[in-house]
């Protein structure tokens, strides 16, 4: 980060810090609740949660944040997941090249669908690691669904942030 983008940024900071620190509050009793709902054994989809609220509560006017591709990106990622941890695992490198594809794939359809959002690559990733389950699915569609209510009634009072 270069001195000019670094004072810009503070700039912006002093400007609007009651918006920082109220969106960052958000965003983080929002994973609370949803977190308190989730069995810790599913981290690996869990750990998406953290990127996909920055998303919601920092830019939520931007397109990632909207509800449809919060809820749409991450249902691909699910379901590209799934469908990679069907496929046969016989070696560390096909392995790793089903994880590799179910990145790739979640991304392409994610764009093609105009569903773009890019925490829900690591939920394909996480699904097709873990494999899938009913549990997998129901904090995929907890995280979703919460963040897509928290950013539904608060958007009235938040702003993007940078």
């Amino acid at each position: 980060m270069n001195v000019y983008s670094a004072a810009s940024s503070l700039h912006r900071f002093r400007k609007s810090w009651k918006s920082y620190v109220l969106q960052s509050t958000f965003a983080g009793l929002t994973s609370f609740l949803i977190l308190l709902v989730l069995n810790l054994e599913n981290a690996v989809v869990i750990a998406a949660l953290g990127a996909s609220a920055f998303i919601v509560f920092g830019r939520p006017f931007d397109l990632t944040a909207r509800a449809r591709n919060v809820i749409g990106g991450h249902m691909i990622g699910f379901v590209v997941g799934s469908l990679c941890a069907l496929l046969p695992q016989s070696s560390t490198v096909m392995t790793l090249g089903w994880y590799a594809l179910s990145v790739g794939l979640s991304i392409f359809l994610m764009v093609l669908f105009y569903l773009q959002h890019p925490p829900a690559a690591a939920t394909a990733l996480g699904v097709a690691m873990r494999g899938c389950s009913q549990e997998m699915l129901f904090a995929v569609v907890t995280i979703t669904l919460g963040l897509a209510i928290a950013h539904y009634l608060l958007k009235p009072r938040l702003r993007n942030l940078f």
